[in-house]
């Protein structure tokens, strides 16, 4: 029997940006049957055309208060250091209302960048979907970027209950869990489960790179050892990884100090040969990964399931 129909959560919303975030949910908006009509705006004429070309949505702008007028949901998905100005430029244009959110990874920041401008009447509910890979573009997302993944709101000490049930559901139809935190709660914790560990590995491989005794073709032939895993997040998008340097300094900071003190520990157990200190250390980070993939937040598979991960279904 054909599943009943159902009506869509949203008769319209508008997505600012269409990179890996916005294209992703582009396709399981579509797929979901989430909104009657899907806006997309992106500065780039190119990039607009590649998302026209590829069906995400059903109208295009290069202006993003063009796209979000009548929008009952505007998400907004670019690097975090343009939040306010894309904030400033759609707030006349939203309607009364309406739903704004954002997809950003430094929540304290955006708040700070987009309250200012949001019209009373108007939802403001920061979100975060923790879910991703290094590719980015409109070609990169796919429908199911967000299944089984955590999608963190830190509402805002008057929003509207009935707004972030909605907005809850939406993301649970894309797949995602929920839940909540303070602002600066997420950040410190984004600094060290997501921030501190694209930063070390920016840092290992332009290392690597600047080591004059290996040659890039030696970095390469033995990438298959941990090396490789390494490039995999060092290959993330520089704009995004930029502006979340600079929007979460703070935490990020705090996080490298401890970092620092704790590898300086490690050093000091190898340099005098604590083997016993080494094992329970490694033992430890070891019952870490078993639980992750006990959490459903990653596979047991061969290869870390590498393959998997690298060849998604793009619906």
């Amino acid at each position: 029997m054909p599943e009943p129909l159902t009506d869509p959560l949203f008769d319209k919303i508008a997505l600012i940006g269409i990179g890996l975030i916005g294209s992703s949910l582009a396709r399981v908006i579509r797929r979901e049957k989430l909104a009657g009509h899907v806006a997309i705006a992106t500065r780039s004429a190119a990039t607009l055309k590649r998302a026209e070309e590829l069906g995400l949505g059903d109208s295009y702008f290069t202006d993003p208060a063009e796209a979000v007028r009548d929008a009952d949901l505007v998400v907004v998905s670019v690097p975090v250091g343009a939040s306010g100005a894309v904030a400033e430029e759609i707030a006349s244009a939203l309607k009364q209302g309406a739903i704004l959110t954002d997809v950003g990874s430094t929540k304290a920041s955006v708040i700070a960048q987009m309250q200012p401008f949001v019209p009373e009447g108007v939802h403001f509910i920061p979100g975060h979907p923790l879910a991703g890979t290094e590719k980015s573009g409109p070609d990169a997302g796919f429908a199911d970027l967000f299944e089984n993944r955590w999608c963190i709101f830190t509402p805002l000490p008057d929003t509207d209950p009935a707004a972030l049930e909605k907005l809850a559901e939406f993301w649970r139809r894309c797949g995602s869990d929920i839940d909540t935190m303070d602002p600066q709660h997420h950040d410190m914790t984004l600094a060290i489960v997501s921030h501190l560990p694209h930063i070390i590995a920016y840092n290992i491989v332009g290392t690597a790179d600047d080591l004059e005794s290996v040659t890039k073709s030696e970095v390469i032939k033995y990438s298959a050892s941990g090396f490789r895993d390494f490039t995999r997040l060092a290959a993330s998008d520089p704009t995004m990884w930029r502006d979340v340097c600079l929007h979460n300094k703070d935490a990020i900071l705090e996080m490298l100090a401890r970092f620092s003190e704790d590898l300086a520990s490690l050093q000091r157990a190898i340099r005098w040969g604590d083997g016993d200190k080494l094992f329970d250390l490694f033992t430890r980070t070891r019952a870490i990964r078993r639980s992750i993939i006990e959490a459903g937040q990653e596979i047991d598979a061969p290869d870390f399931g590498r393959q998997a991960l690298e060849h998604p279904t793009k619906p």
